[in-house]
C-alpha cells in the first residue's frame, strides 16, 4: 500500500498529514516552522499496544468510535435503533492551492466523511472542519461530530492556557498542567458563554511561561453550544478535540443531506503565547475584510449615565458634553423604545417612545448629528417581553416546551431565531430602523440564554437541531446587515463577552468584552482578551464604575489608557464631571486619535501581567516607524514618592537594537538596545498610575 503524505504551508509554518500504516485514517506527521516536516515524525511510536487498539494510540486527525473504541472518538454515528460505530475506508484525496480534502466512506452504514483543510493567505492559520454526508437510504444519528482533533507531542504533559471566568469577570487567563486525564471547557447556553472562550493554547509543560516556546492555539468558529477537550493519551501525546454540541444530544442526518461542522482555526507560533496572540490578531484582521480600514470612532454610550431614564433633553445634554471632549459617535442604549421604563417590558416592540422624544426621533437624531456626532442605537433583537405587543401577536415565536411553563430570565423570553419568519421579523425591524432614521452604529445585545428550548408542533424534538438553526438565523441576519447596510458599524454584545467567536467577529466591527468597566478589573479582562482577539475589535469604555474584584481606586488617566488599548469609548455621566476632568478627557481623546491606527493595525505585545507592579501593552506600526506603549502601575504605591527609590522599568520587545527611538512627549531619545535591556522608566505615584508613550523610530 502506498502511504500518501500531504503538506499545507502557511506564511511561516507547515502542517503535514499522512495516511496511517496501521489503518484507514489520517495522522498528523508534523506541525511547526517550515522544514519541521523534514525528518522522522515526532509522532512516530513503537506501535506496541496493550489492551487498546493501534487507533487508540495514533496521532489521528479524525477517527470514529468504531475504529477508536477506547480513548475518545471524534465521531459517533449509527442508524436510529442500530449499533453505534463507523468502520470506514479511505476513498481518495483532493489537493488544491492551500487546500486538502481527505474522504472516507462506510458503505454499510451509508456515510461519507470528508476531512477538510485550508490555509489563509497572509496568516499562519490552518482551518479544519468535516463534512458528513448520508449516502444510504436510511437517516443517520450523529451523537458526536467534532470539527477536528489536533495532536501535540509531549512526553511529560502539557501546559494548557484557556480563558475562563463569569459574567463581569470574563477572559481571565487560566493555566494548568495536564499530564494524564482529560480537561474540557465549553458551553450549552446557546452562545459561547461567559465562563469560557472557545479557544485553547497548548505548550510543553516545561516551556518558559514568558518567552519563546513552541505554542499551538485552537479557536472554534461557532456562536452556539460547543466544547474543547484535551486528553493526555497513552504513549506521550496530548490530543485536543473541538466541535459543536447538539442541544438535543444528537442530530439526524437525512439521506442525501450533508452536515458541515464549524471551522477550527489552528495556529502555531515558536514565540510563545505572545507570538501566538499576534498570529491570531493577523487572522482576525483578515476576517474583518475591507472593514478593517474603517476608522473605529470614539463613542459615547449613555447607559451608565441614564439607565432606562431616557428622554431627548437628557440625552442631548450628554451628547453636547461628549462632543466637547472629542467623541465622534453618540449611542443611545436601552430604554429608547415604547414600554421600556424598566427591564420588565418593551422588548420586541422596537419603536421610539413618543413620550421620550416628543418632537420626533428623527429630529432628535438630527440634533445629535448637528453636534458633529454620528448616531448609534442599542437593540436586543432575539429578546421579547411577555407583555409586549409582539408576544401577544406571536406567542409561537418563543422557545418553549409543550405543556411546560415558560421561565423568565431577566424578565424576558427568547425568540426562536431558527424560524425563518422570526428571522424575517428581525431583518425587517432592523431594516425599518436603519432606513427610517440616520443611524450609523448598531449595538446588538443578547442577555438571555435559552432555557426551555423547544418548538412545539415542529415534530419530534430529537429531529430538530435547534442550536444550529438559531446560529444560522443569527448569522443570516448579520450577513443581511453587512450587505443591506454596509455603512453601519455593528457591535456584538451578549451581556458583555458572552458571544465572542470568529463567526461573530467576521460579521461585526467590534465586540464588547465585559459589562465590567472598573479600571483594574477591566485591565485583567483585556489582558486575557488580547491573548486571542485583536485590539481593533475590543470595545472599551471610560466610566466611573467602582471595582468589583479589585476595588483600589485609579486615576482618570488609568481609565483612559486602559480603554485606549482597544477601541475607545466613554460611558461615564459627563454631567457629573468638573471642567478639569473634561479638559483631561479631551486631551486623552486627542492623544488616542493620534495613535489609534497604530493600535488597531499594528503588532501587539503583552508586557508583563496585571499581577506585576508594572505592566503594559506595546503596539508596533506595520511600517515600524512608531511604537506605542500603554503602561500601568498595578502595585502598591505606599510611600511613593517620599521614600528614596528608582523609577519602575517596563521592557519593550521586538525593537531594533541598532535604531534610535524618540519619545515625542518628553523629548528623550533612547537607543533600541537601551530600551530592550533597561526598559522605559516610569516614576509612579498616587496621582500618576498610567501613561501612554509614543516612540518614533529615527
Amino acid at each position: 500500500m502506498t502511504h500518501h503524505r500531504w503538506t499545507l504551508r502557511t506564511d511561516r509554518t507547515s502542517y503535514t498529514v499522512r495516511l496511517s500504516e496501521d489503518g484507514p485514517w489520517a495522522e498528523l506527521d508534523a506541525w511547526g516552522p517550515h522544514g519541521s516536516e523534514d525528518g522522522p515524525s515526532a509522532f512516530d511510536r513503537s506501535r506496541r499496544t496493550h489492551f487498546i487498539t493501534p487507533a487508540d494510540t495514533a496521532p489521528a486527525e479524525y477517527l470514529p468510535s468504531g475504529l477508536r473504541p477506547f480513548t475518545g472518538a471524534d465521531l459517533i454515528a449509527s442508524r436510529p435503533g442500530g449499533d453505534r460505530g463507523v468502520w470506514w475506508e479511505f476513498a481518495g484525496a483532493e489537493e488544491g492551492e492551500g487546500t486538502l480534502r481527505l474522504a472516507f466512506t462506510d458503505d454499510v452504514l451509508g456515510l461519507r466523511t470528508v476531512l477538510c483543510y485550508d490555509t489563509v493567505p497572509g496568516t499562519d492559520v490552518v482551518r479544519r472542519w468535516t463534512e458528513h454526508t448520508c449516502t444510504g437510504g436510511e437517516p443517520l444519528r450523529l451523537e458526536r461530530f467534532d470539527s477536528a482533533a489536533v495532536n501535540v507531542p509531549a512526553s511529560d504533559g502539557v501546559r494548557l492556557t484557556c480563558l475562563a471566568g463569569q459574567w463581569s469577570q470574563e477572559f481571565q487567563r487560566t493555566q494548568l498542567d495536564l499530564t494524564r486525564g482529560t480537561f474540557t471547557i465549553g458551553s450549552v447556553q446557546g452562545v459561547p458563554g461567559h465562563a469560557y472562550a472557545p479557544w485553547i493554547a497548548v505548550q510543553d509543560r516545561t516551556a518558559p511561561h514568558d518567552g519563546p516556546a513552541p505554542t499551538y492555539g485552537l479557536a472554534l468558529e461557532w456562536p452556539g453550544n460547543w466544547h474543547i477537550t484535551a486528553a493526555a493519551e497513552p504513549g506521550g501525546a496530548v490530543r485536543v478535540r473541538a466541535g459543536r454540541v447538539p442541544h438535543e444530544g444528537a442530530v439526524l442526518l437525512a439521506p442525501g443531506d450533508t452536515l458541515t461542522t464549524p471551522k477550527l482555526a489552528c495556529v502555531f507560533s515558536p514565540d510563545g503565547l505572545d507570538g501566538l496572540a499576534r498570529a491570531q490578531h493577523r487572522y482576525e484582521r483578515l476576517l474583518t475584510g475591507e472593514r478593517i480600514h474603517r476608522t473605529r470612532k470614539v463613542l459615547y454610550n449613555s447607559w451608565e449615565a441614564t439607565g432606562f431614564d431616557v428622554d431627548a433633553a437628557g440625552q442631548l445634554e450628554l451628547a453636547e458634553a461628549a462632543a466637547g471632549i472629542g467623541a465622534e459617535l453618540f449611542v443611545v442604549d436601552d430604554g429608547w423604545f415604547t414600554g421600556r421604563a424598566d427591564d420588565t417590558g418593551g422588548l420586541g416592540d422596537w419603536y421610539p417612545d413618543p413620550a421620550a422624544f416628543p418632537q420626533g426621533f428623527d429630529r432628535f437624531i438630527g440634533q445629535v448629528r448637528a453636534l458633529g456626532l454620528d448616531f448609534g442605537l442599542w437593540v436586543e433583537p432575539e429578546a421579547v417581553s411577555p407583555g409586549s405587543r409582539l408576544h401577544a401577536e406571536h406567542p409561537e415565536w418563543v422557545y418553549r416546551v409543550k405543556d411546560r411553563p415558560a421561565r423568565l430570565v431577566r424578565n424576558q423570553l427568547l425568540l426562536d431565531l431558527g424560524r425563518e419568519d422570526v428571522q424575517d421579523f428581525v431583518t425587517g425591524t432592523l431594516d425599518r430602523l436603519l432606513t427610517t432614521y440616520d443611524i450609523s452604529y448598531l449595538k446588538w445585545d443578547m442577555n438571555r440564554p435559552p432555557t426551555e428550548r423547544g418548538r412545539p408542533g415542529a415534530g419530534p424534538a430529537g429531529e430538530l437541531d435547534l442550536d444550529a438553526a438559531h446560529v444560522r438565523g443569527y448569522l443570516r441576519v448579520l450577513d443581511h446587515l453587512r450587505t443591506a447596510h454596509p455603512h453601519v458599524t455593528v457591535e456584538g454584545c451578549a451581556g458583555g463577552g458572552g458571544r465572542v467567536d470568529h463567526a461573530t467577529i467576521a460579521r461585526t466591527d467590534v465586540v464588547w468584552p465585559s459589562d465590567n468597566t472598573a479600571p483594574l478589573d477591566r485591565l485583567r479582562i483585556q489582558y486575557g482578551f488580547l491573548h486571542v482577539h485583536a485590539p481593533h475589535v475590543m470595545s472599551s469604555w471610560v466610566t466611573d464604575a467602582p471595582g468589583l474584584f479589585d476595588p483600589r481606586p485609579r486615576s482618570l488617566a488609568f481609565r483612559f489608557v486602559t480603554a485606549m488599548c482597544g477601541v475607545l469609548g466613554i460611558g461615564a455621566d459627563l454631567r457629573a464631571w468638573g471642567p478639569g476632568q473634561r479638559a483631561e478627557a479631551a486631551r486623552w481623546t486627542a492623544r488616542y486619535k493620534e495613535v489609534r491606527e497604530v493600535i488597531h493595525h499594528g503588532d501587539a505585545r503583552l508586557l508583563g501581567t496585571p499581577d506585576d507592579p508594572t505592566c503594559g501593552v506595546q503596539y508596533d506600526a506595520p511600517d515600524g516607524r512608531r511604537t506605542v506603549v500603554a503602561a500601568f502601575s498595578t502595585g502598591r504605591l505606599d510611600g511613593a514618592p517620599l521614600v528614596p527609590g528608582r523609577p519602575a522599568r517596563l521592557r519593550p520587545r521586538g525593537l531594533d537594537p541598532a535604531a534610535r527611538y524618540h519619545d515625542t512627549a518628553t523629548g528623550t531619545t533612547y537607543g533600541g538596545a537601551h530600551l530592550l535591556h533597561y526598559g522605559l522608566p516610569f516614576a509612579w505615584s498616587a496621582g500618576h498610575d498610567a501613561e501612554l508613550v509614543v516612540l518614533t523610530r529615527q
